[in-house]
């Protein structure tokens, strides 16, 4: 029983890297996921892909497509679906606000990471962003560059 729960206790922060370099951020959100069992111990595990996932808004509900979450290794027939589209909690304010936002040309939802809070609760950070140009990403290039060269002559 010990091993099992240390192989839980670790902390969970799966991130998107790739939607950083690919979108501009306009705001962030966190909601909750409505999940079976057997995939929040395969999230607790960290057996997640965030490549190619993306969220859109249904009848007033927002839910997340293409989150891949690997099936549980010990589970039986009660294993999930890897890529089956899930619900996202949010509030009705909050849906409205996104929903608002996404009228404008070139803007949609992004999912940025999945994380455990403190009550045990797996959530997800979505924002809303804009699909950057190839030179703010050259420009973000440049600018992780410089600030790289600055840390390494400030140690020595």
């Amino acid at each position: 029983m010990s091993n099992q729960k240390e192989k839980y206790t670790k902390q969970v922060n799966i991130k998107n890297k790739r939607a950083g370099f690919e979108y501009a951020f306009i705001d962030t959100y966190a909601a909750g996921l409505v999940l079976t069992g057997t995939e929040i111990k395969s999230i607790r595990l960290q057996n997640v892909n965030m490549t190619e996932c993306f969220c859109y808004i249904q009848d007033n509900e927002v839910f997340i497509k293409n989150l891949h979450i690997s099936r549980y290794s010990e589970g039986t027939w009660t294993n999930h679906d890897p890529l089956r589209e899930r619900k996202l909690l949010l509030t009705k304010r909050e849906i409205k606000k996104i929903s608002s936002k996404l009228i404008e040309h070139g803007v949609t939802i992004v999912p940025t990471r999945i994380f455990i809070n403190d009550r045990g609760l797996a959530k997800i950070e979505i924002a809303v962003a804009k699909g950057k140009k190839t030179y703010d990403k050259r420009e973000d290039l440049k600018e992780k560059d410089t600030k790289r060269d600055i840390e390494r002559a400030m140690r020595g």
